[in-house]
């Protein structure tokens, strides 16, 4: 419901906070107090159009914050959780409009920007008003559907129907994906045989990039690793065999010493450890040997890599995939070669699979539209019990039920087109509630629709804007009744001039017009038992209030007042 209400510098109120409760709150004052400002300033937290003529004269801006506690499970939640707008404390939701003297406006929810489109949008599910130039809500034909169906008790067969609306759209979606990849892979059928042959004769491997470039590292290393194991063993075994090497060298060093003149006994140990050095020599030659055959370069080895290297990253450009993505592309491809190879048995079957769901949406929309023809009769016999008493009764109040022929126009609500439609004098064909009926007749209506309709209602709270127009005496009092009727489920606001429908209310509000400095302001006061009596006796008899105003206000206000 609407908790709340602070307006800053809008035409004529310069500064007002209220609070609201439940049920039926009146809203009375003399003509031109200002309680047309009041519900304009409300509608600027609603979403309504900014002008630069909202401001009040000489300010910078105007403000309206609107602060709504809408029940457990209300669809704004959703849309607040969609829109990662975060709740305020207690569960409150703040609507507020910021609007500059030039007219430009910003809109705020739970003081977090947001466009005018979504304010409204969320507006939409919290508020609905029902004035003589403005309907909204029960007026928009899109609603109606869903409140013949609530008030028919329709949910169960209206959720079976949403249910196989879902599995119809979902069937006859993978038919159409199929038939657009089938007649896609045809278009490139010559492309997918040959491109899943030659990546087939390449038969690339996952991971297989980086193996091979690691294998190529080793093997390029290898090469090095040959160059400089040989070029040692050509120092030990130098090619030309007339120039010296280590082992040569230690034999004539030997065979020189062998041939000191005696004495020589110092020469057994210089000959013995030239032995060792010449065992050492060959020992070393003996194991370079070994390493070169062991380890030795694979010229062949190595071109085979790099030609295995440069066919996957050829491949991979031309593809435009990077190497890694080489097995992937082809098990794609090959799938795709398979659905068209088996892509006729596939959407013979998803035709068949589809033409099932679409006879169950059938079957579950045509059982909706029998329960929505027959609560149809029963909502019209409803509303016109209603219409008499509310001086509407050669008002003639219809619902049509309409099959679309059209599958394309058929929806998770239905196939039908459900519209409320009224005739307001005998003879007349009935059109549509917001041009057929004059502004008193349809707020008026749209009362008797809301009496009926209440239970079924997801806005919490509802504006009617001089309802009571045109009318007064026992059509006064019942719509005041009525009111008070719809009251007892939903927050009712409304704006009158009749005393029969002010003395319905849980609670009475009134505006008026004061001179401050020199400036007229519009003020709204809250009033007591006593302020009540008094304003009510004042709707009777007018300037003049008389003892028998006052006891006339009692009496409709069921009792005296101490």
């Amino acid at each position: 419901m609407l908790a709340s209400l602070a307006i800053r510098d809008v035409v004529l109120i310069d500064r007002l906070d209220l609070a609201f409760g439940p049920g039926l709150t009146a809203l009375t004052g003399e003509t031109g107090a200002g309680k047309s400002i009041l519900l304009d300033g409300l509608g600027l937290a609603l979403g309504a159009r900014a002008e630069a003529g909202m401001v009040r004269a000489g300010q910078a801006q105007s403000s309206v914050a609107a602060a709504f506690l809408p029940p457990p499970g209300h669809p704004v939640l959703a849309i607040l959780e969609d829109q990662g707008i975060a709740a305020e404390e207690g569960g409150a939701l703040v609507l507020r409009r910021v609007v500059q003297a030039d007219g430009r406006s910003r809109a705020f929810v739970n003081d977090q920007p947001v466009a005018v489109g979504l304010l409204r949008r969320i507006a939409a599910t919290l508020v609905e008003v029902q004035g003589q130039h403005e309907q909204v809500g029960l007026a928009d034909p899109a609603t109606h559907a869903g409140l013949l169906d609530a008030f028919g008790g329709l949910e169960g067969r209206r959720a079976a129907v949403a249910e196989a609306f879902r599995g119809w759209r979902g069937a006859a979606r993978a038919l159409q994906e199929a038939r657009a990849a089938i007649a896609a892979a045809q278009r490139d059928e010559e492309f997918l045989r040959h491109a899943v042959e030659e990546l087939t004769a390449i038969s690339p491997v996952e991971g297989e990039e980086e193996a091979l470039a690691a294998d190529r590292q080793r093997l390029q290393q290898g090469e090095k690793r040959a160059e400089q194991i040989a070029s040692a063993l050509s120092a030990l075994q130098p090619r030309d065999r007339r120039g010296a090497n280590p082992g040569s060298a230690l034999r004539d060093a030997a065979r020189a010493i062998e041939r000191l003149p005696p004495p020589n006994e110092e020469a057994q140990p210089i000959l013995a450890q030239l032995a060792i050095a010449q065992d050492a020599v060959a020992e070393a030659e003996t194991l370079l040997e070994r390493l070169l055959q062991e380890g030795g370069p694979d010229p062949r080895r190595l071109e085979q890599v790099e030609d295995r290297l440069f066919g996957l990253r050829a491949a991979a450009r031309k593809h435009g995939v990077p190497v890694v993505e080489l097995p992937a592309l082809l098990a794609s491809l090959r799938d795709r070669l398979a659905a068209l190879d088996a892509g006729t048995g596939r959407v013979v079957a998803l035709e068949r699979a589809a033409a099932e769901a679409r006879a169950r949406y059938l079957a579950a929309a045509r059982d909706l539209s029998a329960a929505r023809r027959d609560a149809a009769g029963r909502l019209e016999g409803a509303i016109g019990q209603e219409l008499p008493p509310l001086k509407l009764d050669r008002a003639r109040f219809v619902v049509e039920v309409a099959e679309r022929e059209d599958d394309g126009a058929w929806t998770a609500d239905g196939m039908d087109r459900v519209t409320f439609l009224v005739a307001t004098n005998p003879g007349t064909a009935p059109g549509r509630l917001d041009r057929i009926a004059s502004g008193g007749e349809l707020s008026r209506l749209m009362l008797a629709l809301k009496v009926v309709l209440a239970r079924g209602s997801p806005v919490p709270t509802l504006i009617f804007d001089e309802v009571d127009s045109g009318i007064g005496g026992a059509t006064a009092a019942a719509v005041g009744e009525r009111l008070a009727r719809v009251a007892e489920r939903l927050q009712v606001l409304v704006v009158t001039h009749s005393p029969q429908v002010a003395a319905r209310g849980a609670q009475q509000m009134r505006v008026a017009k004061h001179l401050r400095g020199g400036r007229a302001a519009t003020v709204v006061e809250p009033l007591g038992k006593q302020d009540r009596r008094e304003e009510i006796a004042r709707m009777l008899a007018g300037e003049r209030v008389t003892e028998a105003a006052r006891a006339a206000a009692d009496s409709l206000l069921e009792g005296p007042l101490l």
